[in-house]
């Protein structure tokens, strides 16, 4: 399973709560351009509709340069359809509902050839939460070294 790129901020501002993999709905230009690395999943967020379809929004997928040609109106923030169940819906559905929650993409990555989204269920980090998670990587960081230099 390589990963084409992951959303880094995401893990710093969030809580991950629970996280899915979601198929996405791609013409044949954004699948070159995506495996080409060409994509960026800050700032986007995910929405479900009325009628229970589920939406990447806001996720940049650049132009693939040898088809620039034949997609003079491409749009590189289009909104993309993500494929779920309707367990996965419904669960989601219940889930926002709570003050607070948001979902977002995770990573991006291809399965077999197919390429795949992981999305993730989030709550958003307070600044004394972020604080407190560096403390943890930095005494972390330091008992590793501290390890390493008796050994």
């Amino acid at each position: 399973m390589p990963i084409i790129t992951a959303n880094k901020k995401a893990y710093y501002d969030y809580e991950i709560l629970q996280s899915l993999e979601a198929g996405i709905v791609l013409s044949g230009p954004e699948v070159k351009s995506i495996k080409n690395g060409r994509i960026n999943l800050s700032g986007g967020y995910v929405n479900i509709d009325s009628k229970g379809a589920v939406w990447l929004i806001n996720v940049h997928v650049d132009s693939y340069a040898p088809a620039a040609q034949v997609q003079k109106d491409y749009n590189p923030t289009q909104n993309r359809k993500l494929l779920l169940n309707k367990k996965q819906i419904a669960s989601l559905i219940g889930k926002i509902k709570t003050k607070g929650l948001t979902i977002i993409p995770l990573k991006v990555y291809t399965k077999h050839r197919i390429i795949k989204i992981e999305i993730g269920l989030v709550r958003g980090k307070k600044k004394w939460d972020k604080r407190e998670n560096i403390k943890k990587r930095e005494t972390k960081r330091k008992i590793e070294q501290s390890l390493k230099n008796y050994s």
